[in-house]
């Protein structure tokens, strides 16, 4: 088979070169984009004047009906023909006749490639951002069903202060509205034509890149054509916030891994999300949780891969650039997948709140309430700091003591100090812009809501 780019060559390409050079195994999943990008510049050449109406007419008809084909699975990739842009190139040749070889007039698989990167990605950014909305939507859902419900809030994972469980889960909303816009702002910098930069120089036939950039969509066009086919800040850009927002899933994973235990039994995930054990019997295992935890550090890795990549490439397009697309898929199937099983998951979740609110007895939560209290009374509060760490070094629950024994540490105390201290009492006092009292968590969830709709 004659290479396409086969004229300076006397030999022909070994086979091991073929196989090691060949990407068409991963990039075919851009023909569809391929496709379209190669439509829109045959229309553009047609305009230029550099093909003819009937030139444009078969080259289209052409690549519509290997499309097609391509759909209907009726389409064989050759590893020979080393990529996805060859082998559409060479099947419109066979079908068309002569013409077909016009199609690669003023481009270079340089631009090509990125043009069709480009036209991927903004095809998955949108999903990706819906897969969140919905998965926010699931967050939302729960934490409204359990508005009420107590739970041990920590730091350094000790318990700290009693908080609204709605209040916790909806910490989470918030991360992925941030990944959400952070993916929304990659858009604008994704969403920028490349084609016409051609192999690294531009072109001197006379094409018209505005033309091309308004049939796909595109609000504007790359400014220098050598950065445009050595530019893969978008692609690095899109995989920095999907680690992060995989990050965010692997900490929620954490959570539920955690509050699942026996120890914990917080929550209980519905079994259609959880295997057994192939010896123990009794086990129900958190394994989405698990993978999804797992799959978090494959996603940094494919970040990591594509830095290394492009660390040190001279300008303008070097070969290298070619692995940068197993990476990219990964990160890609890999986000979308877990997002999809979360927004699955967490709406099945079952909270248990009797257990969450009884791992509060005897854990000094009460402490820093405690400590406002005289704080209200007037003490400075490292005065008060140190009266309430004395109690709790005597190592009893608050609802131990008589008043007359907390007024050996203050004579401020009153009978009141044993409402004071109830977990219920502080949560409704948390009523800063934020905080966990009952009516800051509604607003908040109004407030989400309000985005999610809008979105929607």
């Amino acid at each position: 088979m004659q290479k396409l780019w086969g004229g300076r060559f006397s030999k022909q390409t070994d086979t091991i070169t073929e196989d090691f050079t060949a990407s068409v195994q991963f990039d075919y999943r851009l023909a569809s984009y391929d496709i379209q990008g190669s439509i829109a510049h045959t229309r553009m050449l047609k305009k230029c004047g550099i093909l003819t109406e009937s030139e444009e007419s078969l080259i289209v008809e052409g690549l519509n009906s290997i499309h097609q084909d391509i759909l209907a699975n009726n389409f064989l990739f050759d590893p020979k023909l080393e990529d996805v842009h060859m082998n559409i190139e060479y099947a419109l040749i066979r079908k068309i006749g002569e013409v077909g070889k016009k199609l690669h007039t003023a481009r270079s698989r340089n631009d090509q490639i990125t043009l069709d990167m480009r036209l991927y990605l903004l095809w998955e950014l949108k999903e990706i951002i819906t897969l969140i909305r919905s998965f926010q939507s699931a967050i939302l859902l729960i934490a409204e069903k359990n508005i009420e419900a107590i739970m041990p809030g920590h730091t350094h994972l000790q318990h700290a202060e009693p908080v609204l469980f709605s209040h916790h889960i909806m910490a989470y909303f918030w991360m992925f509205e941030r990944d959400m816009q952070r993916f929304a702002d990659c858009l604008k910098r994704i969403n920028i034509l490349p084609l016409g930069a051609c192999a690294l120089a531009g072109t001197s036939l006379p094409i018209d890149r505005e033309y091309t950039a308004s049939l796909l969509d595109f609000p504007g066009i790359t400014e220098n054509s050598i950065d445009t086919v050595s530019d893969r800040d978008y692609i690095l850009e899109f995989s920095s916030v999907a680690s992060i927002c995989m990050m965010h899933l692997s900490r929620l994973s954490e959570e539920i891994i955690l509050w699942s235990t026996h120890e914990y039994r917080w929550v209980d995930i519905d079994e259609s999300f959880c295997t057994g054990s192939s010896i123990m019997p009794q086990k129900k295992n958190p394994d989405m949780c698990e993978l999804t935890r797992g799959k978090t550090g494959r996603v940094y890795g494919n970040l990591f891969s594509l830095f290394t990549i492009m660390k040190s490439l001279p300008l303008a397009y070097n070969r290298d650039m070619q692995e940068d697309k197993e990476p990219l898929f990964d990160t890609v199937d890999t986000l979308k997948q877990c997002l999809g099983i979360y927004d699955r998951l967490i709406s099945s979740l079952k909270i248990n709140t009797e257990r969450m609110r009884l791992s509060l007895s005897n854990d000094f939560s009460w402490a820093t309430e405690m400590a406002n209290y005289l704080v209200q009374k007037g003490i400075p509060f490292r005065d008060a700091h140190h009266i309430v760490g004395k109690i709790v070094a005597a190592n009893r629950d608050i609802m131990e003591f008589t008043l007359e024994e907390l007024k050996e540490f203050s004579e401020l105390f009153e009978n009141n100090i044993f409402e004071v201290t109830k977990p219920e009492y502080g949560i409704n006092q948390k009523n800063s812009a934020g905080g966990t009292s009952c009516k800051q968590v509604k607003e908040q969830i109004e407030q989400a809501r309000k985005l999610v709709t809008v979105h929607n």
